[in-house]
């Protein structure tokens, strides 16, 4: 089976066209083919010569690949399934929002994160996807020319994952890639404090951190990696940076009925971001099996909501998308899928 050109950066390109005694320049024509003109065969790159197309083929294949289902929403959100490099498969969610369109992509599949309130968690951990998963779950969408946004917060923790995903964002970002703008891509993270700390200094991304309560035993309950990284000490790491001319900063709080609600827990939460400059988006959490918690009374998000806007925090209810075909925040899983193709 030939090898995928794509997730490979410059460098890797530059490093097959000299072993295949190709000129250098070759590298970066064959980047332009991939990520900007979305080619699905060597064939059609048009600029390198006949021997050099036969040469990249007979070990090379571009390497997008399909998604093997799609579903609709009623409101319009899109999930689709695809399969990935190790036998597995991920969902990828689009989004469309008037004139913005935001694709949610996975990094991994299932998740080792475990979170109590997350459906992905339930599934556990079954691999990392490689740069070229990650990247095909863009590219190999209906149109991906309308995508006005990418979140990495679709199935996995992204930096338990950093090399690959870094690796994307560099491909994504670059001016032999897509050329996109950091300001267009998040990367959501319960707050993995090495990589976090390496994401901050190498990564120019927007960040979104997944708090979901500021009580340390709370969140510990329904997040287990508090234990190892408790976000007193993450909102700490944060506060070293400069964020009023950089990336932005965004706080993911689900809410929980009768759990994470209440007054005291938005006074928690000013205390815990005063003075730091963020915002906090609320989103609002759909029944999944086997998990003894409830949903929340929209009047309970709008008042929480309205609490720490009165006090400073910028707050936002996140609009509940694709609820209906289980593409909504913590509703990606394909245990099934999986289970199903290994039976």
């Amino acid at each position: 089976m030939n090898t995928p050109l794509l997730g490979k950066t410059l460098a890797e390109l530059q490093d097959i066209v000299l072993g295949l005694n190709m000129p250098k320049f070759t590298a970066k024509q064959i980047a332009a083919w991939i990520y900007q003109k979305h080619v699905n065969s060597i064939d059609d790159m048009t600029n390198l010569s006949k021997a050099n197309r036969e040469k990249l083929g007979a070990s090379f294949c571009v390497g997008f690949t399909k998604p093997i289902e799609t579903v609709r929403s009623t409101d319009g959100t899109i999930k689709y399934l695809f399969p990935t490099g190790n036998g597995k498969f991920v969902e990828t969610v689009y989004i469309p929002d008037g004139e913005r369109a935001t694709l949610c992509v996975s990094c991994q599949v299932g998740c080792k994160m475990n979170c109590l309130f997350c459906q992905t968690g339930k599934q556990g951990w079954e691999g990392d996807l490689c740069a070229a998963d990650i990247l095909n779950q863009i590219y190999s969408i209906e149109c991906p020319e309308s995508l006005t946004n990418i979140v990495y917060m679709g199935q996995g923790e992204p930096l338990d994952n950093y090399d690959n995903v870094m690796k994307s964002l560099e491909i994504l970002t670059a001016d032999y890639g897509w050329a996109w703008s950091p300001k267009r891509i998040t990367v959501s993270t319960v707050g993995l404090r090495k990589n976090l700390d390496r994401y901050l200094n190498e990564c120019d991304c927007h960040l979104a951190i997944s708090l979901h309560t500021p009580i340390h035993e709370q969140r510990l309950r329904l997040m287990p990696a508090e234990r190892q990284f408790p976000i007193a000490e993450i909102v700490e790491l944060l506060r070293q940076y400069d964020w009023s001319h950089q990336r932005r900063i965004t706080f993911e709080y689900t809410m929980l009925g009768d759990t994470n609600d209440s007054t005291l827990h938005a006074k928690e939460l000013c205390k815990l971001l005063q003075g730091l400059e963020c915002r906090v988006n609320l989103i609002r959490w759909h029944k999944i099996p086997d998990v003894d918690l409830k949903e929340v009374e929209a009047s309970r998000m709008t008042a929480f909501r309205d609490y720490l806007n009165n006090h400073g925090i910028n707050t936002t209810i996140r609009a509940s998308r694709g609820q209906d075909i289980w593409a909504a925040c913590g509703l990606l899983s394909t245990q099934k899928q999986t289970e199903e193709k290994n039976a």
